[in-house]
């Protein structure tokens, strides 16, 4: 066998894990909401949005199984969280100000290490990685945020054409 039909067999099993997973709880969200009263109120909305990205979340990083430490950091966090909180809608605020760059003394910004711990926040469990690691985590975990939207997109146009 070549390796690149080896490599296009785990991408397709990987999105096919995928949405195996989040249709099924997707499913589970939709029998909650049919006992919710009032799915309207933006109380209700944020909870079901909650519900989502963490059904997404949870989805992928399951089907990547614990052999990326993004996957195994997500999971864990999703783990000990338990059930989404539910939040005021005006609770969850985005500070869009900018943040200051760091400066060396002949004022040029820091480069690679101020560069990496933004994108350490970005990546979960990308706090206690080298920056080799951090690289090739993010690769993948991108290449899965990728995965995750075409799928989700698709889930999306087939429901609309319905």
């Amino acid at each position: 066998m070549n390796p690149k039909s080896l490599s296009l067999r785990h991408k397709t099993s990987l999105k096919s894990r995928f949405t195996k997973g989040f249709l099924q709880a997707l499913k589970r969200i939709h029998g909650q909401r049919s006992r919710s009263p009032n799915v309207s109120s933006p109380r209700e909305m944020c909870r079901r949005y909650l519900s989502i990205k963490i059904a997404a979340d949870a989805s992928m990083a399951s089907a990547v199984g614990s052999r990326r430490a993004w996957s195994r950091a997500l999971l864990t966090k999703i783990r000990s969280h338990g059930a989404p909180r539910v939040y005021k809608y005006s609770a969850r605020r985005i500070d869009n100000r900018k943040k200051k760059k760091k400066k060396c003394e002949d004022g040029e910004e820091i480069g690679v290490n101020s560069e990496a711990n933004e994108l350490r926040k970005f990546v979960p469990g990308g706090e206690a990685m080298d920056i080799c690691s951090l690289l090739d985590e993010a690769a993948h975990y991108i290449k899965c945020l990728n995965t995750q939207v075409k799928v989700m997109r698709r889930i999306a146009d087939i429901y609309s054409a319905a």
